[in-house]
C-alpha cells in the first residue's frame, strides 16, 4: 500500500477504448472485505515498506526470502475468520513493491517456490475462499523495488545511493512493462476465476521524483488484457485510469464520493494499526467499535470497507487482530441486515446517527444513546413498524403535537413532520445500536426517487 491517501481525481490520460463496464452488484452488496498483506516484509516485523524506509538493497533483503518458511500458513483459517467477520471478500497481495512474488510465475526466481517453503500460495488461498462462499481478490503492485529493469525513482530504496543511481540509469521501463503484462497474465489464467484486481500504485503527480503512471505501465493494454482474461473482473483506479471503484485510502469520505458530479462506488481501504504488514511492536490499534462505525459510516455514504490484516512470518494471524475481527463478528451477526444490500438513504439522519437503506428497511445506527427518545426528522406518518434489530423487540412511537409547548415534566414538539421514538433506558450491549423501520410504500418510493443515481446496485 502507499504511505498516504490515494485522492480519487479526474484521470487526464488517455483512456482505453469505451465499453461497459463489468457488473458491479456483488461488490456493493457485500460492503466489507478483508485485506491480507503478507510477505518477506513479514519476516522484519516493521511495516511492510521497511525496505524503502530503511534503504536495504537487494543483498540486505535477501536474508527475509532465505528465511522464509510460513508453516502456519493456513487461507482456510484466514477465510473463516473473515466470514465471520462478516467479510464477503478477501484480497491478497501476490507481489508488494519489494517484488518478492507469492505464486510459481515463470517471469522470474524472486518467488515463494524458491524459498525454503518452496510451495505455490496463492491457490492455495483462492481455493479457501471458494470454499468459503466469498469472492477473491488480488493485489498486485505496479511498483517492483527488485526487478533489474524497474527505474529508479524516488520511491526506491537505493535513491540516495548515487553510485547505484548512476550505474542502473540506462534502465528500460518497456522491459519492465513486459514482466508487468505478463505476471497480470499469469494471475488470471492459473487460478480460475478472480472477482477483483487491485493494482497499487500510480504516482506520476505525486511528490516523489521519478514517479510512474499510467504510460509507464502501458495501462489502456493492461486493461484491455484484463477484460479479454475474465471480463468480470473489478479493477480498481490505481493504474491511473479510471477503474471499476475509486480507493480512499486510510482516511473516512465526509460524503458520498463522486467524480464530475456523478456518484462512483468506491471502497476504503483501513489499516487495524497504521501499518499494512506485519509490525510486531506496533500497538496503535483501532478498537473494534471504531472499525464498527467506519463500516456503517462508509455504507451510510455508499461505499465499501476493505479491513486490512498483517499475518505474521510464520502466516498466522496475529492474535490481536483476531481479537478485533471476533468482536466484530459479534456485532454483524446481529446487525449484517444492515450492512448488506445496503447504500445511503434520502432521509437526514440526526446528529450523532447513520442512516443505513434497502427498499423499505431503513436503518437508524445509534453512535450515541440518547435519553428515552430519539427524534428522527421528515418520517412522521412514513414508518409502518419500528424495532432494535439485535432483539426484534418493538420500540413504541409517541405523538407528540408539534405545537405543545414544553414544560417541567413534559417535553414540547419537535418541528413538523418529525417522528418520536420511545426507546428503552438501557443500551443494548453492542458497539452500535441499530433500530430497523420498516418504511410504508410511500417513503420507500420517495427515497428511491432521490437516490437513483446512487450506484448501490452496480
Amino acid at each position: 500500500m502507499t504511505t498516504s491517501a490515494d485522492t480519487p481525481q479526474a484521470h487526464p490520460s488517455a483512456t482505453p477504448d469505451p465499453e461497459p463496464g463489468p457488473e458491479t452488484t456483488w461488490f456493493t452488496t457485500a460492503r466489507f472485505g478483508m485485506f491480507v498483506h503478507w510477505g518477506l516484509y513479514s519476516l522484519a516485523a516493521r511495516h511492510e515498506w521497511v525496505k524503502n524506509r530503511e534503504e536495504l538493497t537487494d543483498e540486505q533483503y535477501r536474508v527475509y526470502f532465505d528465511h522464509f518458511d510460513p508453516d502456519r500458513y493456513d487461507p482456510a483459517e484466514w477465510a473463516r475468520a473473515a466470514k465471520a467477520a462478516g467479510m464477503r471478500y478477501v484480497v491478497l497481495t501476490t507481489k508488494h513493491h519489494d517484488g518478492f512474488c507469492l505464486w510459481d510465475s515463470a517471469l522470474t526466481e524472486y518467488k515463494v517456490t524458491n524459498t525454503p517453503y518452496g510451495r505455490d500460495l496463492v491457490g492455495p488461498f483462492v481455493e479457501a475462499c471458494r470454499a468459503e462462499g466469498l469472492k477473491v481478490g488480488l493485489y498486485y503492485s505496479l511498483i517492483d523495488w527488485h526487478h533489474p529493469s524497474f527505474p529508479v525513482d524516488g520511491t526506491h530504496p537505493q535513491r540516495d545511493d548515487e553510485a547505484f543511481k548512476a550505474a542502473h540509469a540506462d534502465r528500460d521501463i518497456r522491459e519492465y512493462q513486459r514482466y508487468l503484462h505478463g505476471q497480470v497474465r499469469e494471475l488470471l489464467t492459473s487460478f480460475g476465476r478472480i472477482d477483483y484486481l487491485f493494482f497499487d500504485f500510480s504516482y506520476a503527480e505525486r511528490a516523489w521524483w521519478g514517479g510512474k503512471g499510467p504510460d509507464d505501465w502501458d495501462s489502456p493494454q493492461l486493461l484491455r488484457t484484463i477484460r479479454e482474461l475474465q471480463p468480470h473482473v473489478l479493477v480498481n483506479d490505481r493504474t491511473g485510469l479510471p477503474g471499476d471503484f475509486v480507493t480512499p485510502e486510510q482516511y473516512q469520505p465526509s460524503g458520498p464520493m463522486t467524480e464530475n458530479g456523478r456518484p462512483v462506488v468506491w471502497e476504503a481501504c483501513q489499516t487495524l494499526n497504521g501499518s499494512w504488514g506485519y509490525d510486531r511492536d506496533n500497538r496503535d490499534h483501532k478498537s473494534p467499535d471504531l472499525l464498527i462505525r467506519m463500516l456503517v459510516d462508509g455504507v451510510s455514504k455508499g461505499g465499501n470497507l476493505l479491513l486490512n490484516v498483517g499475518p505474521d512470518g510464520r502466516g498466522a494471524l496475529d492474535p490481536r487482530d483476531t481479537v478485533i475481527l471476533d468482536e466484530i463478528g459479534r456485532w454483524t451477526r446481529l446487525h449484517e441486515r444492515s450492512i448488506r444490500g445496503c447504500g445511503p438513504s434520502s432521509y437526514t439522519a440526526p446528529a450523532e446517527c447513520r442512516y443505513t437503506q434497502r427498499g423499505d428497511r431503513l436503518y437508524v445506527h445509534l453512535f450515541a444513546w440518547p435519553p428515552r427518545h430519539l427524534h428522527l426528522p421528515g418520517l412522521a406518518g412514513r414508518v409502518r413498524y419500528a424495532q432494535l434489530l439485535n432483539d426484534a423487540s418493538e420500540i413504541i412511537p409517541v405523538h407528540i403535537d408539534p405545537d405543545r409547548p414544553a414544560v417541567n415534566t413534559e417535553m414540547g414538539g419537535q418541528p413538523a413532520g418529525t417522528l418520536t421514538l420511545q426507546i428503552p433506558v438501557g443500551r443494548p450491549d453492542t458497539p452500535v445500536p441499530v433500530i430497523e423501520l420498516f418504511l410504508d410504500a410511500q417513503a420507500t418510493r420517495d427515497a428511491e426517487d432521490t437516490t437513483r443515481d446512487t450506484p448501490t446496485a452496480g
